[in-house]
């Protein structure tokens, strides 16, 4: 299916690796050109020659969007390479897991800082241009936005903010021509999510493909998910076929 997205220009942050690098790869085979941002340069670097095998254009933009002044730094690098903006995909920030009276201050700020603020800033410094496009922002945000556990508060409070920004920004994009939307991933098998894998077999000696079966099986989902799951809803939101979608949080989780 083509999803009418050759050329568009857009900014991937998170896009070294995970869902982030998944979603590059999906617009890469769309034909996009990309400013993908990370602070991995080095993944950044296979991710730019991945993109150009598949048919798309990239350039890495290396940098910690914690940092106030480098969201403006990436848009204006999109708009001096490639002369325009069509879109935003957010998706840098994995909030720490823990024990809330363990957590400290430095790890709620951390967290905001990135996934929250770095994407703020972003979003505030394209707007002006994606209004000029018609463009689209779409937020890798996470289920424990709507659903926290004890030990996802950090992350709950997070991906709730950006859903609150989600909706707000709608609201205003429809006046300004911009879509705004958001997604929560499930359980997505990332080195994060291999991590854990690996470390729950090693607790309980079962194998790694055991402890997914549970994970499956007491989750009461279908599967656990690939990058590639998430990319493509990504594609089809970006996409005319998605120009009904605004304010829309959508749960891809099995």
């Amino acid at each position: 299916m083509d999803l009418e997205l050759a050329n568009k220009v857009g900014i991937v942050t998170g896009a070294s690796q995970g869902i982030g690098a998944g979603i590059t790869r999906q617009l890469a085979g769309e034909g996009c050109r990309l400013v993908l941002a990370a602070r991995s340069a080095e993944n950044l670097a296979k991710r730019v020659t991945e993109a150009k095998d598949l048919g798309g254009k990239a350039i890495a933009y290396p940098a910690d969007l914690r940092q106030p002044a480098v969201p403006a730094g990436v848009v204006a690098a999109a708009l001096a390479e490639f002369g325009q903006l069509d879109f935003i995909v957010g998706s840098a920030g994995a909030p720490q897991l823990g024990d809330f009276l363990e957590l400290g201050d430095d790890v709620w700020q951390d967290s905001f800082d990135l996934k929250f603020f770095g994407h703020l800033r972003l979003i505030r410094a394209a707007w002006p241009a994606l209004s000029a496009s018609r463009g689209t922002v779409v937020l890798i945000s996470g289920l424990s936005g709507r659903s926290p556990t004890p030990e996802s508060l950090v992350g709950g409070a997070v991906n709730g903010a950006l859903h609150n920004l989600t909706k707000g920004l709608a609201i205003k994009g429809i006046k300004d021509g911009v879509r705004v939307n958001a997604i929560n991933p499930g359980t997505i098998r990332t080195g994060r999510h291999d991590a854990r894998i690996a470390r729950l077999a090693e607790e309980t000696g079962k194998s790694p493909a055991d402890i997914e079966r549970d994970m499956v099986e007491k989750g009461g989902i279908t599967r656990i998910g690939e990058p590639a799951d998430i990319a493509a809803l990504v594609g089809l939101i970006l996409s005319p076929r998605g120009s009904l979608l605004s304010g829309s949080i959508i749960d891809m989780d099995g």
